[in-house]
């Protein structure tokens, strides 16, 4: 299956370009939430948040925190920003290709970016920690090794 953003990196497919260096492009979202909607994608094609060295996710936060002052303080007059990255199906990924969305925020503007969240409760915060702690040693461990 062919990606629209190796595509768009390529020069095969027509975007609105914010920022490019020779490793990062930041893009227009074609199918914006906010006014200057804006996604930070690596040129190396990688998946997930998994599937993505740290370095790279770390670039892409440090693009994705300048596009959001220039939000502030630009013409788009935003008083904040959300910048998220949604990580797999189950998170709402839709384009297979990791990349960060920068939306620019208003005071009350009408997008409800977390609608329908309810406030929950962990039943067993001890054992999710204890769940979490052990993976990441076995992560750690795997990485040594």
């Amino acid at each position: 299956m062919s990606c629209v953003f190796c595509a768009i990196v390529a020069g095969d497919a027509p975007a609105i370009k914010i920022f490019e260096d020779d490793d990062y492009l930041a893009l227009l979202d074609i199918r914006p939430f906010t006014r200057g909607h804006t996604l930070v994608i690596p040129k190396q094609h990688t998946v997930d948040l998994t599937d993505t060295p740290p370095e790279t996710v770390a670039a892409m936060a440090a693009i994705g925190q300048r596009i959001a002052r220039a939000a502030r303080e630009s013409g788009l007059h935003a008083d904040g920003n959300n910048v998220v990255i949604n990580d797999g199906k189950a998170a709402f990924q839709s384009v297979f290709h990791i990349h960060l969305h920068v939306l620019p925020r208003q005071s009350g503007d009408k997008l409800s970016f977390a609608k329908g969240m309810l406030l929950r409760r962990d039943p067993d915060r001890e054992e999710s920690g204890r769940l979490l702690r052990e993976a990441l040693a076995k992560l750690d461990a795997a990485s040594e090794g």
